[in-house]
């Protein structure tokens, strides 16, 4: 396996601190940017995340053209927050309405595809408990100084809030390391040096992303790596090292489902790459149990592996952009 990706297209977000070079490199190339924050009952952590980027990134240095809220279905006060704090607020559901409705993270960063503006769409997953503008800005840094990158992820140090005071200095990245690194390491080595192929902030050109499906659910961030690497290789790819993140703790159980399926997005894609050819259908429950009145009761959690296909496929998100089909 060759390594010299690892060295040539990883940066450290303190290369990007220049923020009127990134400003004089989007106005030189005549480029748009988007950034899109998808959210399910994020109340906690919206407003703050829209605050810093408008402050940082629109009103101080204008790198952003619009920043967009697309929800999943929140029950608490994430849309009223994100309205009240000026981003442009959609529901799921309302976009593509005739289209038959799915829930889910890869539903709201495909359908943000067709509401955004950018030339440039950064997503942000919506409950960074420590926001900084870097988060966007160091993602937009490789795709602005060097011609060759088109899409990029974030990586960092992964501590995890247990409560409201505590935080673990340790413990995130659990899924990457007990899943995708081993499934990467069997049949994509090279992929091994994307350091948290699972990380929820990345950006690409919309040249890329409206080329390739999005499956509805939490596969989506390993579906996006392979069809890119498939699709252009690797060299387009960069990471970008953010020193820290901060989120939400999930119990095994949820960590649990969320491999169920990103395994079956990873066995899908391979076996359409003829990597493999699987002999048997597989099943979409996971099955877990719990304890229920002193008897082990079955907890099945079901999906059902929908993928959206690429944007550019979609008649009306054509003729938006005045193109054909």
């Amino acid at each position: 396996m060759n390594h010299s990706w690892l060295k040539t297209n990883t940066f450290h977000h303190s290369e990007f601190k220049d923020l009127e070079k990134l400003v004089e490199a989007k106005n030189r190339k005549q480029l748009k940017i988007s950034l899109c924050l998808p959210t399910l009952n994020e109340e906690k952590t919206i407003a703050k995340e829209i605050i810093i980027m408008k402050s940082e990134l629109m009103t101080r240095f204008p790198l952003l053209d619009e920043i967009v809220v697309v929800d999943s279905g929140s029950t608490d006060h994430t849309l009223d927050i994100a309205k009240s704090y000026g981003a442009d607020v959609y529901e799921a559901k309302n976009i593509l309405p005739h289209l038959e409705n799915f829930t889910g993270k890869g539903e709201n960063l495909w359908k943000a595809l067709h509401i955004t503006q950018g030339d440039i769409i950064i997503y942000l997953d919506a409950d960074i408990k420590n926001i900084h503008h870097r988060f966007a800005y160091a993602l937009l840094g490789p795709l602005l100084m060097f011609d060759h990158i088109k899409y990029t992820k974030a990586f960092y140090d992964r501590p995890i809030a247990i409560d409201r005071k505590k935080i673990r200095p340790t413990g995130g990245g659990r899924v990457t390391e007990l899943i995708i690194r081993p499934l990467f390491s069997l049949f994509f080595p090279e992929l091994t040096q994307i350091i948290q192929p699972l990380s929820g902030e990345y950006a690409g050109f919309r040249s890329l992303m409206e080329n390739i499906s999005f499956p509805i659910g939490y596969g989506v961030e390993t579906s996006l790596i392979l069809d890119i690497y498939e699709k252009w290789g690797l060299d387009v790819i960069a990471q970008v090292d953010l020193d820290r993140r901060v989120h939400r703790n999930q119990d095994t159980k949820a960590l649990g489902r969320m491999a169920f399926v990103i395994l079956k997005t990873f066995f899908n894609r391979i076996e359409r790459l003829e990597k493999i050819k699987l002999n048997t259908e597989l099943f979409h429950e996971m099955i877990q149990y719990k304890l229920t009145a002193d008897e082990y009761e079955a907890d099945l959690y079901k999906i059902t592996g929908d993928e959206r296909p690429p944007m550019i496929s979609i008649p009306e998100y054509c003729k938006k952009l005045n193109r054909q089909p």
